[in-house]
């Protein structure tokens, strides 16, 4: 992951120079591209849910400056503002979702959640029901921040921003900063079939949806 964001981060960048040089928002346009590539980076290296949460929030801000970067336009101001409220709706079930956790196993370290949870599962010592809610709660800030089905309406709008920046954040490395949190959570996820049901069904529903809209688009 880290080779992933870091080369994608410095091809953009390479490519931007010539592509933003004439705008006149050419040193604030760097400023925020490389805010969101240390972001992304403080994510993946990230040893717990505190810090990934920090990260994660700087990383949905950094979009929204971003997507809305050329917000004299009306269309990508409402990008930028249809961006920001579906992926706080996704950021406010993450929250959740880190503190049912932490209120399940007292820890907020990657090692010593699944360690401990599956500790409190083999001796009977945890509510199943609440477990479940809590992992479905967290996978919600996945959703948003990958634009799986429902959370996906932000990113075909969000291509209002400059190229380099679908690139960047919309093909390559913030849509996949959502799949990293769930490798990050399978070993607590594996101990829960439903929320692993609940993640596949997801992924199948939003995969068969792209494909079929992308059958029926029509180039504009």
């Amino acid at each position: 992951m880290l080779v992933l964001v870091t080369t994608v981060a410095v091809m953009v960048m390479i490519y931007s120079d010539s592509y933003m040089f004439y705008d006149e928002g050419y040193i604030k346009f760097f400023c925020y591209l490389s805010l969101f590539t240390a972001s992304m980076l403080g994510l993946v290296l990230s040893p717990n849910l505190i810090q990934v949460y920090i990260f994660w929030e700087l990383v949905g801000m950094c979009s929204y400056l971003l997507i809305g970067f050329w917000f004299t336009r009306p269309s990508a101001a409402n990008a930028c503002q249809k961006a920001f409220v579906t992926n706080r709706i996704g950021d406010f079930g993450l929250l959740l979702g880190i503190l049912g956790f932490y209120w399940i196993t007292g820890s907020f370290d990657f090692q010593q959640l699944s360690k401990r949870f599956f500790e409190l599962l083999s001796y009977n010592q945890i509510n199943l029901v609440f477990a479940t809610f809590c992992a479905l709660f967290l996978f919600l800030g996945p959703i948003a921040k990958s634009a799986q089905f429902p959370l996906h309406i932000w990113l075909p709008d969000a291509m209002e921003g400059p190229t380099p920046i679908s690139a960047l954040i919309h093909a390559a490395t913030m849509v996949a900063a959502g799949i990293f949190l769930i490798a990050r959570m399978f070993p607590l996820f594996q101990m829960l079939p439903f929320v692993m049901s609940i993640i596949s069904w997801t992924g199948a529903i939003t995969a068969l949806l792209g494909a079929t809209i992308a059958l029926a688009q029509k180039r504009s």
